[in-house]
């Protein structure tokens, strides 16, 4: 089966195009010593992890059920962190762990003679190594609603806070500052971590540099990620360094294909309503907020026409526009909605009993094969 002859709406993962991501991921942990591990909280499409682990066995969790997902079908290291573990859910944390960072001091402190009592009782091999995470206060995001690094932010601990030193026990250090950013973020952010916490790092034995690389976007300088690692690499050798992106592993990796099912034209606004809804479907768009391109649409001209793209669903504010395109739209015209595979399907709601879009994958050879199809079922599940 093709994707031209599935039923809209779905979303469609390319492999060809997931391997591509991979291999430049691969190359540039290679390249400069450091693990890049997969971070879940911007894809967990479990189904095409039997590609992923090809590459990538590591990753980073911050919820059990990503640590399980990881475990599952992954089958490497989980590198936890939560903004607050608690009494109910640390000790299943350390369990599945091989790293485990906590947020604030004073959570470090509270769960530390569990941490200790923990490795007391297992094999060295399955030891889990615990880190703080810390705030360098470098602020290179604009969309304050994505940025740690904001003043008053309730993530990490600040220089201030270990002016006397590290807590007895704390073997690692974690910092994220980034959002779909460049090596040159990281080396700003990089210059201040050092800055603040460059007198502890003789004492731990790794720091995790967080997410936010965005080292698969077309552009983007992997020679200078490269070489600034290697370099951070260089002034402390007895570090292992962890990178842990999410939207890199699955960026520009697949669609939301949507089909018009009706077109209105009001005040001098024409609008198509498709079978999808930014509310349900595409959150990050409202959210961002930012514009996604259409495969079919056209650079604007004097022979394009404006068209506002509505959702199915009840809320008012559940549109997008414009978007030019050279023959009017009408019901059954199918557009693809580009790079919809990162933040997209973890982030989906039911809002409205909205039925959510296919999970559908194409693999290297153009068949295509629906992952997951979705049932009233599934939304009564959700409500029970």
């Amino acid at each position: 089966m093709t994707a031209e002859q599935l039923p809209t709406p779905f979303y469609i993962v390319y492999e060809d195009r997931l391997r591509a991501n991979l291999e430049l991921i691969s190359d540039v942990k290679r390249r400069a010593g450091v693990d890049i591990i997969m971070a879940f909280k911007a894809n967990a499409l479990w189904r095409t992890f039997d590609i992923v682990r090809q590459y990538c066995r590591n990753s980073t969790a911050s919820s059990l059920n990503e640590l399980r997902l990881g475990r599952e079908f992954l089958g490497g290291e989980v590198h936890s962190y939560c903004p607050a573990y608690t009494d109910a859910t640390i000790d299943e944390y350390l369990e599945g762990s091989s790293h485990i960072t906590f947020n604030t001091v004073s959570q470090y402190r509270r769960f530390a003679e569990r941490v200790a009592a923990y490795n007391a009782r297992v094999p060295e091999a399955e030891r889990v190594s615990p880190g703080l995470r810390v705030n360098p206060k470098c602020s290179v995001i604009e969309t304050d609603l994505y940025n740690p690094a904001l003043p008053g932010s309730r993530f990490g601990a600040s220089a201030d806070e270990l002016s006397a030193g590290l807590p007895e026990g704390v073997e690692g250090l974690h910092f994220h500052a980034l959002c779909e950013s460049t090596s040159y973020d990281l080396e700003k952010v990089l210059k201040a971590f050092e800055e603040q916490f460059g007198h502890l790092l003789d004492k731990v034995k790794w720091v995790n540099m967080g997410g936010g690389h965005l080292m698969t976007r077309e552009g983007y300088d992997t020679d200078h990620l490269v070489e600034l690692l290697k370099s951070f690499r260089e002034r402390y050798p007895h570090l292992k360094v962890i990178l842990e992106p999410g939207s890199a592993f699955t960026w520009r990796t697949g669609d939301l294909v949507t089909s018009v099912v009706d077109t209105v034209s009001n005040d001098g606004v024409d609008t198509a309503i498709v079978d999808v809804s930014f509310a349900c479907h595409m959150p990050d768009t409202l959210e961002m907020p930012y514009q996604p391109a259409i495969t079919e649409a056209s650079e604007e001209g004097p022979d394009t026409h404006p068209w506002r793209l509505g959702g199915n669903s009840c809320l008012s504010g559940d549109y997008m526009g414009f978007w030019h395109f050279r023959e009017p739209l009408r019901e059954g015209m199918r557009l693809t909605l580009e790079d919809m595979n990162h933040y997209t399907t973890v982030k989906t709601t039911m809002f409205n009993g909205i039925q959510h879009p296919a999970l559908v994958l194409c693999r290297s050879n153009g068949e295509c094969e629906i992952l997951r199809a979705y049932t009233y079922e599934d939304y009564k599940s959700r409500m029970s």
